[in-house]
């Protein structure tokens, strides 16, 4: 999974710079509609409640994740967010899958195409990338070591992994909200919590021209408004994303 960990820690670097410029309210506000379509009461709505509980900790105004609960239910009017999945491989092969919310996907789908074919990727017929992945849940909290993973066993995790002084848990996707608040529960200081998708495998990249290429693109889709995650496998060393 150091692939998909990898690529989860860069996103949660950047998205804290991006958060100080207020420049991802507007895709915590995407995911918060669509997740609310499901329901507007997030104590009966756990993908509600992770979608509010990421804006809060980007400091998104209450205000903002209001409306966005009201256009997603439906009490707005106004075209309805939906969810749309793209897929494609980048350069030195490597998959990716790019999660977006969007009002209209006739503007949505040319940007995703751009950003791939700018890049030195292509897009891919559905089902041709996501066989490469499995859903699962993932949890960053605070601390590491034995004593965290047989607690997060405990709690029905799958697997953990550790990255400096925090950790990160694996789940079943309906295993997400258990584990989560069992480990709160613990005593546990958990960072953020979202379903994701892991690849199987990971594809190592060791070639400077080849990383600076995958990250420019993955930094690209990142980049449209519309694009709410993306998640890829590759595996590319420290030093090479230093530079």
């Amino acid at each position: 999974m150091s692939g998909h960990s990898k690529w989860s820690t860069i996103k949660r670097q950047k998205g804290a710079k991006d958060a100080a410029r207020g420049a991802v309210f507007t895709k915590l506000g995407n995911v918060i509609a669509v997740a609310a379509r499901g329901g507007a009461d997030p104590e009966m709505n756990f993908t509600l409640r992770l979608a509010i509980d990421k804006a809060k900790a980007a400091n998104m105004p209450m205000a903002n994740i209001q409306r966005s609960v009201d256009r997603g239910s439906g009490k707005l009017g106004g075209e309805q967010i939906q969810e749309v999945m793209y897929e494609g491989y980048g350069p030195g092969g490597v998959a990716i899958m790019v999660e977006c919310a969007t009002d209209n996907v006739n503007r949505t789908y040319p940007e995703v195409k751009l950003a791939f074919s700018k890049h030195g990727g292509n897009m891919a017929e559905k089902g041709a990338v996501a066989f490469q992945f499995d859903q699962k849940g993932m949890i960053r909290v605070k601390g590491k070591g034995d004593d965290l993973m047989l607690q997060a066993i405990d709690a029905g995790a799958e697997d953990m992994e550790e990255e400096g002084e925090e950790s990160v848990i694996y789940t079943g996707p309906k295993d997400l909200a258990k584990v989560r608040d069992a480990l709160r529960e613990a005593g546990i200081e958990v960072l953020e919590a979202e379903l994701t998708f892991v690849p199987d495998n990971t594809i190592e990249v060791s070639d400077k021209e080849t990383a600076g290429k995958i990250m420019r693109l993955m930094n690209a889709l990142e980049l449209i408004d519309d694009v709410s995650a993306t998640h890829t496998n590759f595996d590319i060393p420290e030093e090479l994303l230093e530079n």
